[in-house]
This record gives structure tokens, sequence and C-alpha cells, in this order.
């Protein structure tokens, strides 16, 4: 059976927990942030609670003594032994105010729900067969003090996502409101060119995902050429080569997007050397 925990309290999958007036649900008020466990180590646990407590900060939060990292940390790693999640899991944290209407909240304190799913052996390996991905161009993603968290106002990655799997597309690529090259739907996206690799600042409004910040460590200690900026479409397609990081599949090359298609050698060599800092 498959368990969740809501407000530290563990509940059976499917049990009904949120109220129809809860202003999470109403106005997508909160955040989450997706993670992995690993026999118990919960990776780069500090940077994603750096920013969910970031994003709590800009939303306004009121967060007691008692909602602590620790708190939270020691919990996920429960729930995942309850789940028997053992070996290596994907965890969702979702953070959202309480009941209320949009000028009239109960109060301003996180409630939270926190889920498990095993992943499969050999979770973030080398993918020999590469991405497809398209372009997504009906809805921009804004650029603002949001952009850059994981906050539950998630449409236009779910507008993508319906568009992707149309498609058969493995993911579809989002741009912001300038139309140049944001985010994936669930990734970070990287571009190289002549030996240099290029990533969207967090400026153009992509998501300042964890995965990313630790492959850009990695990238100069590497001695990499590492430039952040605002990349165009036309960018994009004529790259050498182009991959995606997360943090649960860690580095994923791409091969096609429309009717570009891309090499991995130098994608390769920097999985190589990155993945023993990221697994």
């Amino acid at each position: 059976m498959q368990y969740f925990n809501f407000n530290g309290k563990i509940y059976l999958a499917g049990t009904p927990v949120i109220a129809p007036n809860s202003r999470g649900l109403r106005y997508g008020d909160g955040l989450f942030e997706t993670m992995k466990c690993h026999e118990d180590n919960l990776l780069f646990a500090n940077e994603h609670f750096a920013r969910l407590w970031k994003g709590l900060s800009i939303l306004q939060f009121q967060v007691p003594k008692h909602f602590t990292p620790e708190k939270l940390q020691e919990e996920i790693v429960s729930l995942c032994k309850k789940n028997g999640h053992l070996a290596t899991a994907r965890i969702r944290l979702t953070v959202c105010r309480g009941e209320g209407g949009l000028y009239d909240a109960v109060n301003h304190t996180p409630n939270y729900i926190i889920e498990t799913w095993p992943l499969p052996e050999g979770n973030g390996q080398w993918n020999s067969n590469g991405l497809v991905l398209g372009i997504y161009e009906a809805v921009k993603k804004s650029n603002d003090i949001l952009s850059s968290l994981k906050h539950n106002n998630y449409l236009p990655c779910v507008l993508a996502a319906l568009q992707a799997k149309k498609e058969k597309w493995n993911d579809a690529i989002l741009l912001n409101n300038d139309g140049r090259i944001c985010d994936t739907t669930i990734a970070n996206i990287f571009l190289i060119k002549d030996e240099v690799v290029y990533t969207p600042a967090v400026t153009e409004g992509c998501v300042a995902g964890i995965m990313r910040k630790q492959v850009l460590v990695e990238l100069v200690k590497l001695n990499y050429t590492v430039i952040e900026k605002a990349i165009t479409a036309e960018e994009l397609m004529q790259a050498d080569e182009v991959f995606l990081t997360n943090s649960v599949y860690n580095i994923r090359w791409v091969q096609h997007i429309g009717d570009a298609n891309y090499g991995n050698g130098m994608t390769q060599q920097i999985y190589a050397a990155i993945l023993p800092t990221i697994s």
C-alpha cells in the first residue's frame, strides 16, 4: 500500500485531506520541490530547502518555529521507509496556504504534503537514446519574482506537456515573454556551441534548478567555458549539442529538436566527469 504525509501525519493514498476552500486548490497558492532520496540520503537537501524557504518568504508565508528543514527531511526519510522505497525514490514536497478566500486567509502558515515514488534501477544513468524535444509557443513564461521558483501555478508547463504528449516529444521547451529560450516542463536546458557551454540566465525566467546550479559549479571546476545569457530559438537550433538537467534524471542529452539533430560527444564527457559529484 502507498502512503503520504499531510502536515506530519501519515495517511493511506486516496484519503481526502484538502478542504474545498483550500487556497492551494483555489489559487495555486504554494510551492513544491521535487527531490531524490537514495538510501536515506536526501540529495542536495540544503539547496532544495534554501530555494523553498526563499519562496516561502516571497509568498509571505508565516513559518512557525517547528517547521524546519530538519523536520521535513526526517519525515521524508520516514515516509520512504513506510512506503518501502528504500533504494532510490522521487520525492514531491508540496507546500500551500490553508483555507480562506483571496483577501481573508484563515492564516498564513504552511500546510504540506509529502509523496514518494520508487525510481527504477539505473535512474540517472546516461540515456543512450537521445531525447526528442519540441518548442511550445502558445503560452509564454513570465519573467518576474516568481519565475525562478517552483510554484504551484504550473499551467504553462501543463499545457506544454499536453502538447509534448500529442506530438510524441519527450519534453517541451518553453519560451519567455520575449520569445527566447527559457527551460522545459521539467528541466533546465543547456547547449554547446564550439566547445562553449551556454544556458539561459535565471533572469530570462527559467526555474533556478538545483541540478542546474550543481552542473554550473562543476563545469567551472573542470575549466569548461560556461556562459549564462539570453538564448534565442535560432541559437538553440544551431547548437552542436543540447542537454537537460534536473534533480531526478541528472543529465540527459537531446538528439532532436524539430529538424535539428545534435551530437553528444562533449555532453558524454561532461556527464562522466560530473556524475560522481551529483549522484
